[in-house]
């Protein structure tokens, strides 16, 4: 096996450190932002090419937003998503490819 696809292997296929996805709360007639509800607030999680993960909680715990950020459905309120070594946070919401 060459040295390119040695690392290729060992690369995780998404890698995602502290996904963090708040939703205001607006009040008043001027709907304001007056605090947030933390639906996702620091999750890290590793998928490697190959393998199975879950991802399980109680119901309304986050699980859906955590997919939804990491799709960028919902824009996620900060941290990163690495898809096979390509930040996909980085790119432009109009973006139609990603590199597999």
């Amino acid at each position: 096996m060459s040295s390119a696809s040695s690392e290729m292997s060992s690369q995780p296929l998404l890698r995602v450190e502290g996904l963090r996805t708040w939703f205001p709360i607006k009040k008043g007639i001027l709907r304001r932002t007056v605090g947030h509800v933390r639906a996702v607030d620091g999750v890290d999680l590793l998928l490697e090419s190959g393998k199975t993960t879950a991802l399980v909680g109680e119901s309304g715990c986050g699980k859906t937003t955590v997919g939804r950020s990491i799709l960028r459905l919902i824009e996620p309120s900060g941290g990163s998503v690495f898809f096979n070594g390509q930040d996909l946070l980085a790119l432009n919401p109009g973006a139609e490819t990603v590199t597999v």
